[in-house]
């Protein structure tokens, strides 16, 4: 008797997946790149425009200063203007500033430029991980996350090779190759932006490609869920900038990226330490190893969160990982161990995405989702100016990254403390669902209750 609806859920939830995730994965590949690309510029850039390690690292975080201050009003606008509409601009605006970084003559105007491409990207992730709730359940979610999230490294693997060899191969016109890269790779953010404007839906509610009774079914599963988390106290946006929960998760954000970063920007200058005789496309296809294993733990890690209905340890356990793999990299010299450790560190990193990501849908509804996801993504994005700054600061007292590392691994084992020591059921709303017997997100579905 209940098989027409199992179908019919199964049936929508894959014409669902397959319409969204592919093409907002593509899209994060994309920008992904064009804000990570710099560490492979710096192989040849830095000895160009005579650039110290400091300032390096300075210019690779300054990005998430204007990206931190822009953040907050550009997922609210998104919220209010379409998705479609609104990633479609900032797809556009981010790839030509990253054409224009490629006519660069000095630090102070990478400085101006990366600060722009913060702001010019500025609402992109935490606009996609809104979006991923108007379109997945609770149950659904951290694996939506994770696999959108796996662009992280799909856009490495791509982007290493394919990076250092137009470096080393391209330099038409007499302009450098790690110049061509930044024009050749800011180029798909523009055309793919004007793709995004005419392929993206914005809601369920006007999915051409749905049928009525698929459409129907998923309009209702996404607004029960909704008015469940309404009925047990919806956050206004006061409540939610002062809300002690979605601080808690900023700050576990923010230790975990500072590992995120300082190990993208610096990877492959890591890797050039090695040895003298690597060219860039070697350290490019080196580069590819470590997030090739992250990439495919992410998913392992997601799917068996979504399967347990697990959320806590699942967040915990990677960060933990993680910090043991940047001890390990910086404890030995040997260049085949630290590959590997480095590899145990991405593996770890990366893993905690999408069980971390499904935590804010279980106490926010659709509308304080839009705030409380972007203070979240923007607090803990100041981390990615920490890293890459504090490895480039700590390099030029030490001369090595090997105390960068160390301090990476700090911030991880930092990240993990504050996710083991959540409380269960800090929340009334959490109480109230608990004493209801309804649990929000994945936990409604797994017979687990929420813990935060």
């Amino acid at each position: 008797m209940n098989q027409p609806n199992i179908s019919l859920e199964e049936r929508t939830t894959k014409k669902v997946f397959w319409r969204v995730i592919p093409f907002i994965f593509l899209l994060y590949i994309i920008a992904f790149l064009d804000r990570v690309n710099l560490g492979y510029a710096a192989l040849d850039m830095n000895e160009d425009l005579a650039l110290a390690s400091s300032t390096f690292g300075l210019i690779s975080g300054i990005f998430f200063l204007g990206y931190f201050l822009f953040e907050i009003p550009s997922n609210i606008l998104l919220h209010k203007v379409g998705a479609r509409k609104w990633i479609a601009r900032i797809m556009l605006s981010w790839g030509v500033v990253v054409i224009l970084t490629a006519f660069a003559q000095n630090a102070g105007q990478l400085y101006v430029l990366r600060f722009l491409l913060g702001v010019a990207e500025a609402g992109f992730f935490p606009g996609i991980i809104l979006y991923i709730t108007y379109w997945f359940r609770g149950k659904e979610q951290a694996r939506a996350f994770a696999l959108f999230m796996t662009a992280l490294a799909a856009s490495n693997i791509i982007g290493a090779p394919l990076s250092t060899w137009i470096m080393d191969h391209i330099e038409w016109g007499g302009l450098a190759g790690w110049r061509w890269m930044f024009v050749l790779e800011g180029i798909p953010a523009i055309l793919i932006g004007v793709v995004t404007y005419f392929y993206l839906t914005d809601r369920p509610q006007e999915a051409k490609w749905l049928d009525k009774e698929e459409k129907k079914w998923l309009i209702q599963e996404i607004q029960r869920e909704n008015e469940q988390k309404s009925k047990e106290g919806q956050l206004t946006t006061k409540q939610v900038l002062s809300n002690p929960q979605v601080w808690r998760l900023s700050f576990i954000y923010f230790t975990l990226v500072v590992g995120l970063y300082g190990v993208g920007f610096w990877l492959p200058t890591i890797i050039q330490s090695f040895s003298s005789l690597l060219s860039n496309t070697q350290i490019g296809l080196i580069s590819m190893v470590p997030y090739i294993a992250g990439g495919l733990c992410m998913i392992f890690w997601a799917r068996r969160s979504d399967r347990t209905g697990e959320r806590k340890v699942h967040t915990a356990l990677p960060p933990l990982i993680g910090a043991l793999g940047l001890i390990g990299s910086g404890l030995t010299s040997n260049p085949y161990v630290s590959i590997i450790m480095l590899s145990i560190a991405t593996i770890g990193i990366y893993s905690f995405f999408g069980p971390f990501w499904s935590l804010p849908a279980l106490f926010l509804t659709e509308a304080s989702a839009a705030v409380g996801i972007a203070l979240i993504n923007s607090i803990g994005n100041l981390g990615g100016f920490v890293g890459p700054y504090m490895i480039g600061y700590l390099k030029d007292g030490t001369g090595t990254t090997k105390s960068g590392l160390y301090f990476l691994s700090v911030c991880l084992l930092i990240c993990f403390v504050l996710v083991i020591t959540i409380k269960k059921h800090a929340s009334k709303a959490t109480d109230l669902s608990s004493k209801k017997g309804v649990s929000h997100g994945a936990a409604a579905d797994s017979g687990e209750k929420p813990f935060i």
